[in-house]
């Protein structure tokens, strides 16, 4: 497992609030180029709204990641399509913000999502869908143990595309790095 463990300490995730819209539109508009095409944020506050309007702790958890602290965003993270039963697993998705992208704390911020699915959501099972060319985001994944376990032509559409997507996942049953044991 190789990522940067001292930037555990230097970031901390929490559920994404009403009072987060102004800097997280923002650094959304902000990080524009870096996104696309791979995610579309929200960039308006009626987008935001129905963002926030997803987190129902139940089906999705939509968090932000934010610098100790200071206290400024650094990505968003969710899981989301979550299936209870004898699935137990979630959806994850995550992007940086310009001007943090780069330095390590998405990984930590992953790595704690990936902790607190499997010690306070109780899922068994995290997956990752990532672009082919999205060669940031499928690194990460690679750091913190995900498998590859296949590719889907014409899977998620996104900005009226049908792109291709790598599936990736961890389960709670793999060698996990130390951040996501208690």
């Amino acid at each position: 497992m190789s990522f940067e463990p001292d930037r555990i300490s230097q970031v901390v995730l929490r559920p994404v609030a009403v009072d987060d819209e102004e800097r997280f539109l923002e650094l959304a508009r902000l990080s524009t180029d870096l996104h696309h095409p791979w995610v579309g944020l929200a960039r308006t506050p009626s987008g935001f709204s129905a963002y926030l309007s997803k987190s129902d702790h139940v089906n999705a958890v939509c968090m932000v990641l934010c610098l100790k602290g200071q206290g400024d965003l650094v990505g968003m993270i969710n899981i989301k399509d979550i299936v209870r039963g004898p699935y137990q697993k979630g959806v994850l998705g995550f992007a940086a913000f310009l001007p943090y992208a780069g330095q390590g704390y998405m990984s930590a911020g992953v790595a704690l999502a990936v902790h607190h699915a499997f010690e306070h959501l109780e899922l068994n099972r995290v997956e990752a869908d990532i672009q082919p060319g999205n060669g940031a985001s499928l690194r990460l994944v690679q750091r913190l143990g995900f498998r590859r376990e296949g590719f889907s032509p014409g899977f998620i559409k996104i900005a009226g595309v049908w792109r291709d997507h790598e599936r990736w996942a961890i389960t709670r049953d793999m060698e996990l790095p130390v951040v996501f044991r208690e």
